[in-house]
């Protein structure tokens, strides 16, 4: 007897970035992405391009490799398909007087030509695109040949892939939608761009979440934070509670702190790809 195994539907990638859009927008994700800006500054570090070098931010959200590459005299495109989180950069790039140059654009389907630019960069943002396949050709297409593409994207293993397995349990994600924490997998990284590399890099680099308390840190990413934001207003009073406890547990688990204060190491890894 032979078994007919049921098709699976494809997701609906246009819906789930609509919804993704509509969670990246609630909260104030400035408040928080403005912490994560040594991250930018290590990228911009690590890939040395030189000054005039044409630079892409992809899902650049409020700028922090924007401005770090900026301020290394880059020639930098900022993107985003937010166009608040835009906007936080472009107030960030005036207050320090950097050139920056900022569009709306969807990581999966960039508007630019092939071989645009000197390197192709993204801080914890390209990871979140639900069809990674598509976003990484991408990536690859409109870097030149010989240019580097660049990435901070958190490991499966650190907090903040702990946190999202967290929310998971308690608002699952779409359907047929891969891990974000794929991306800060070597493994992967290797299989999905080995193709087009002459030469792949990752090195596991560690950031640390320094807040007054756990509860805090909860509080602040509550209400700033857009994922955890639209998790506790989609799982009801009853919900929130068990939400918020489960969170308290899984940063219990990281937290190196001894004084009450919230401090929690958490991976990623910096990757630095060099197109063939």
């Amino acid at each position: 007897m032979n078994i007919i195994a049921p098709v699976r539907e494809a997701p609906d990638f246009a819906a789930i970035k609509q919804k993704q859009n509509a969670a990246w927008s609630s909260g104030d994700y400035k408040r928080i992405g403005v912490t994560l800006q040594l991250t930018g500054e290590e990228l911009a570090e690590v890939v040395d391009m030189a000054p005039g070098s044409k630079v892409l931010d992809v899902a650049a959200g409020n700028g922090n490799a924007t401005l770090a590459f900026a301020r290394r005299w880059c020639d930098v495109t900022s993107t985003d398909y937010v166009g608040t989180l835009l906007e936080g950069g472009r107030q960030r790039a005036d207050a320090e007087g950097l050139d920056v140059s900022f569009k709306v654009a969807d990581a999966e389907d960039l508007p630019f030509a092939d071989g645009s630019f000197d390197a192709v960069v993204s801080t914890f943002g390209v990871m979140f695109t639900p069809n990674q396949d598509q976003s990484a050709s991408e990536l690859v297409r409109v870097c030149r040949c010989g240019g580097k593409i660049a990435m901070a994207n958190w490991t499966p293993d650190s907090f903040i892939g702990a946190l999202f397995r967290t929310l998971g349990k308690h608002v699952p994600p779409p359907a047929g939608v891969q891990s974000p924490a794929l991306w800060g997998d070597r493994k992967w990284i290797g299989e999905t761009f080995a193709k087009s590399a002459q030469s792949i890099s990752t090195t596991v680099k560690r950031f640390n979440f320094r807040y007054h308390s756990p509860q805090q840190f909860i509080g602040f990413f509550r209400t700033y934070y857009g994922p955890v934001h639209k998790a506790f207003a989609a799982v009801g009073k009853e919900g929130q509670i068990a939400l918020n406890d489960d969170i308290l547990e899984t940063i219990a688990q990281f937290d190196v702190a001894k004084d009450g204060t919230m401090h929690v190491p958490s991976d990623y890894a910096e990757i630095v790809i060099e197109k063939a």
